[in-house]
């Protein structure tokens, strides 16, 4: 008989059926048994990981039978294991239990040794395993292997480093995949066959996220677990070389509401929950009490329970995966569970570890077949890093090697690689006034590393796919945005240049979004305080994802918000005026000189008519006063007073006057009215041109300095808007030059040199725009567009009135629809339009290469030429304003062709009145019939012939006959025909 000793302690967990004495030095654990042959020996260590404790142990011994020799060895194994791991220790029982209960796989338990450890006291748990061991090799009890079932953490790094170190055969179930355990991460080859390390099914079952994301391709992901599960080392594997943005957190049962609205404010729209059945109801109704249920959100519930989903929900469409039973295997569980208790949940991961523990012992019955191993154990107090060794023992072909056990296990090899074999339903539960009305299974899960999903119903998954639903803000301008109505649901709709933009950026990045206007309907602008306002505080608050509209791009928005590529060319700031209107007259062309002039010019005529006519008339020189004397010039004129008017009057033409008179007095006084004529004509030509190009050049304001430099028109910017901080910031700025240079001027530590420097006599920095905001504030600054643009159309004229100074894509669409405004102008503080996103957004880069396919496409380009040239609310019955090219418009000269009508209407008249007057009022004379003889010339007749010798003509009188005409009127008043023989002489 042999008695182990062990150091005093203040509990025993339990004593597998041993003798425990009881005295207050120390424990001893007494058994009598009667040892033939002792081949091998498992030591079984346990720690309860109290910090500042005494070593905790108690003994068992396990016997195993030599059933060819009859011969029983005493078996110690170096259990290990941590607090948490309750189902793993109730597992390693019913292990021991059903290898007492089973005599045929020769193996006789008796004493076990254990140690548990908990997650924060490395150094306590390394000093009791050190101590356990070191007395266990003392005594020569050397274990044969470790079973080590710790998780994570400090209990599994402890554990490694011990086993490692001591080159002890061990087999791990703690949680991580290849290279995660960092003391077993540069194992040699011969380490590798006794340090194994095999994957629990709560570190496999996280792997299914993987599968679901690549299969749905999900963007976005948020993963809640519990305490079931171990997720430390999945930070950055489970979702590695996935462009996924994602988020894994332990979930917050207490402030379930709080925690999901933090990750909603991320732009997390699918979420997984991986662990118990109660931790997803929690999150569940925590997500029904957020509303997020909605379409752009997708729910997928992970478990290894084996019950069913529920929740407190009213309409909720859940995704769950749960472990689908082993068929092969069902009835050995179902004899685990009635014959050995084995009852522990998950009942899948109960079973993983009983399987583990009798593999183990089976497999440390065909390693000590051989040659004894463990003579070169050494003590944790021997133990030198440079007289390490590796053991010799080949664990991994012996544990592999076992076929009697009731669950399969996959090995792998190399650590990281071996799991159990299981398989993963996946199915849609449809839950309803929290009932379960339907499920659906859409696919299976074979467990496993980069595994892909078995679906077997496509569009069903794909429709569990969250649809992405970004909220984007907006605010209206035209024609970037502009109202159009209300849907279905009463929302307000827009259209426009942005939304057509939107539209084409969601065909390229997948999404769906909601708009709706800002509250304030701003664009955003900072306060004096630093608070903003408009779209920029929509962002900052997270109310929306997006900010779209006809947004500048400013230095002060992009600290608090992130901007995308611009998408529209630089845009600035102009002036919006009435357009002027040209004063047009139909008798624009008498309005070129006074009417004094006018009434001067006519006096004149009658005076200088008159004057030729008695001139005429008293001159012994005229031709009415002396026929004779001109009786052979061929022109002979009588100037009484209808040919002096007449003759006045056509020497102003081009046409000329005719025949002038005679005498000398009349043509010395015709040749001064040709003078004066000449010189009044060429004045009025030169005047009537420079007065209508002067007319139509009448603009008085063509740039913002024009405006500032008058005073008849009044200008300002919206209020609160960004050309309003434009000019307020440039004022201030030159206030604050002006502070600084006066400080330099008046400073009494500067020297003469340096005083001389400064001693100018203007003031270096204009203050224009100190003038100009002066100014703006006087005017008083509109508070909307349509007061301002009121305004602007109730001016006097373009040269009086109102001036708006604001955004031009505001007075450019102003001009495009209206006849009545212009812009005035070039633009200046010029800044590209942007799509705006909340600070630190993926959306940024994703619409970046969206707007920059669009460009590349000229995408960009059609949808300026459809909003702009081709916007149906363009104006084109607008009449052209008159520029410097243009000629005279007829509503300044139609008066011209007034005259001629008028002039055509009295000539009717008169010709009415002279055949009335000759048929009526003046009696029929008839001239003696003679032969008249006419000089050898040919006479054309109105039909384009030739006047013939002899030939009659009826009515014919010529105009200087040489016979005096004879009068005579007959007694019936009829007309009497003249017949005059012409005889052409040679």
């Amino acid at each position: 008989m042999k008695g182990h000793v062990i150091q005093p302690a203040s509990q025993c967990h339990w004593s597998c059926g041993s003798i425990v004495e009881r005295n207050s030095e120390r424990y001893r654990f007494t058994y009598s048994v009667s040892l033939l042959l002792v081949d091998s020996i498992i030591l079984v260590l346990s720690f309860n990981g109290r910090p500042n404790t005494k070593e905790e142990t108690v003994s068992c011994f396990l016997y195993i039978a030599d059933v060819n020799t009859g011969n029983v060895q005493e078996v110690f194994q170096l259990f290990l294991n941590e607090e948490r791991n309750v189902l793993g220790r109730q597992a390693f029982q019913v292990a021991l239990d059903y290898v007492k209960k089973n005599p045929s796989l020769d193996i006789q338990i008796g004493e076990v040794i254990t140690a548990v450890g908990n997650t924060t006291d490395a150094q306590a748990f390394l000093q009791s395993v050190c101590s356990v061991y070191d007395a266990a090799i003392k005594a020569e009890n050397r274990p044969h292997v470790v079973l080590d079932m710790t998780m994570s953490g400090v209990p599994s790094e402890t554990a490694k480093s011990v086993t490692a170190a001591l080159s002890l055969p061990t087999i791990s179930t703690s949680f991580g995949q290849e290279g995660d355990l960092r003391q077993w991460r540069s194992l040699d080859d011969e380490e590798k066959k006794y340090l194994i390390q095999i994957m629990p099914p709560a570190d496999v079952i996280p792997e299914i996220i993987r599968s679901i994301v690549i299969f749905q391709n999900i963007t976005n992901a948020g993963i809640l677990f519990d305490d079931s599960i171990v997720m430390d080392h999945k930070y950055k594997s489970l979702l590695q070389n996935i462009p996924t943005r994602h988020m894994i957190v332990k979930a917050d049962l207490e402030n379930g509401e709080a925690q999901l609205k933090r990750l909603r404010e991320r732009d997390i729209f699918n979420y997984f929950i991986v662990g118990r059945l109660t931790t997803i109801r929690k999150v569940l109704d925590s997500a029904e009490a957020n509303n997020y249920f909605e379409r752009q959100f997708a729910w997928h519930g992970i478990t290894a329970d084996s019950g069913n989903i529920n929740c407190d929900c009213g309409n909720a469409t859940v995704l769950f995966v749960k472990p689908n039973p082993n068929e092969t295997y069902t009835s050995q569980y179902t004899e685990l569970r009635e014959k050995y208790n084995l009852k522990g949940e998950p009942a899948i991961s109960a079973a993983f570890y009983f399987d583990v523990a009798l593999r183990t012992l089976l497999a440390t019955k065909e390693i000590t077949q051989g040659k004894d191993y463990r003579d070169k154990y050494v003590t944790c107090e021997d133990y030198k890093e440079s007289a390490h060794s590796p053991s010799e023992v080949d664990l991994l072909t012996a544990f592999t090697g076992v076929s009697t056990q009731p669950a399969a296990l996959i090995m792998g090899s190399l650590n990281g690689q071996s799991l159990m074999n299981f398989q993963m339903e996946m199915s849609t539960v449809t839950i309803t006034n929290s009932i379960p009305v339907k499920k659906v299974d859409v696919a299976s899960w074979d467990a496993g590393l980069n595994k892909l999903l078995d679906v077997k119903d496509k569009p069903k998954m794909d429709k569990l796919a969250a649809v992405t639903v970004y909220r984007i803000v907006t605010v209206v301008q035209k024609p970037f945005i502009i109202y159009d109505g209300v849907d279905d649901k009463n929302r307000t709709k827009f259209k426009g240049y942005c939304i057509d933009l939107i539209d084409e950026i969601k065909n390229i990045t997948k999404f769906e979004y909601e708009i709706y206007e800002a509250p304030d309907k701003k664009f955003g602008n900072m306060d004096e305080n630093g608070n903003w306002n408009g779209m920029i505080k929509e962002l900052m608050l997270k109310n929306a994802d997006i900010a779209l509209g006809s947004l500048s791009v400013m230095a002060e928005r992009e600290n608090v918000v992130d901007f995308t590529v611009p998408y529209y060319d630089l845009v600035g700031i102009t002036i919006l005026m009435k357009k002027p209107k040209a004063a047009t007259s139909l008798f624009k062309f008498l309005t070129v000189l006074e009417n004094d002039v006018w009434l001067c010019i006519l006096a004149a005529y009658f005076f200088t008519s008159f004057l030729m006519w008695v001139f005429d008339r008293w001159s012994p020189y005229s031709y009415q006063n002396n026929r004779e004397k001109y009786k052979d010039d061929e022109e002979k004129r009588e100037f009484n007073l209808k040919e002096c008017l007449w003759f006045c009057m056509t020497s102003l033409t081009p046409q000329g006057g005719g025949e002038a008179p005679k005498n000398l007095s009349g043509r010395l006084v015709a040749a001064t009215w040709w003078l004066f004529g000449f010189i009044i004509i060429a004045s009025y030509t030169a005047n009537l041109a420079a007065f209508l190009t002067v007319s139509r050049l009448d603009t008085p304001v063509e740039s913002l300095d024009d405006l500032a430099k008058q005073y008849k028109i009044l200008y300002a910017p919206l209020n609160n808007s960004a050309p309003m901080t434009y000019f307020q910031r440039m004022s201030d700025i030159e206030d604050r030059f002006y502070e600084i240079w006066k400080d330099m001027s008046l400073n009494d530590s500067l020297s003469d040199v340096e005083r001389a420097k400064l001693a100018v006599w203007d003031y270096p920095v204009s203050d224009k725009y100190t003038k100009i905001w002066q100014a703006m504030k006087e005017a008083k600054l509109p508070n909307t567009l349509e007061e301002a643009v009121n305004r602007v159309r109730q001016s006097k004229s373009s040269s009086e009135g109102f001036a708006y100074v604001g955004d031009a894509t505001d007075i450019r669409y102003l001009v495009l629809t209206s006849c009545d405004l212009q812009m005035v102008g070039e633009e200046f503080s010029r800044k590209p339009y942007a799509i705006a996103t909340q600070q630190g957004s993926p959306l940024k880069d994703q619409f970046n290469n969206a707007i920059l396919q669009l460009l590349n496409k000229r995408k960009l380009e059609k949808l300026k030429e459809k909003w702009w040239n081709q916007n149906p609310e363009k104006r084109r019955d607008c009449e052209k304003q008159d520029d410097q090219t243009d000629g005279i418009s007829i509503q300044n000269i139609g008066g011209v062709f007034i005259v001629i009508f008028v002039g055509i209407g009295l000539a009717c008249i008169t010709l009415a009145f002279e055949y009335w007057w000759y048929k009526y009022r003046r009696p029929p004379q008839v001239t003696e019939t003679a032969t008249v003889m006419v000089p050898s010339r040919q006479i054309p007749t109105a039909g384009g012939g030739k006047l013939e010798s002899g030939m009659p003509l009826q009515g014919f009188r010529p105009r200087n006959p040489v016979y005096p005409a004879h009068s005579f009127r007959r007694k019936d008043n009829r007309n009497v025909n003249v017949i005059i023989h012409l005889n052409f002489t040679n």
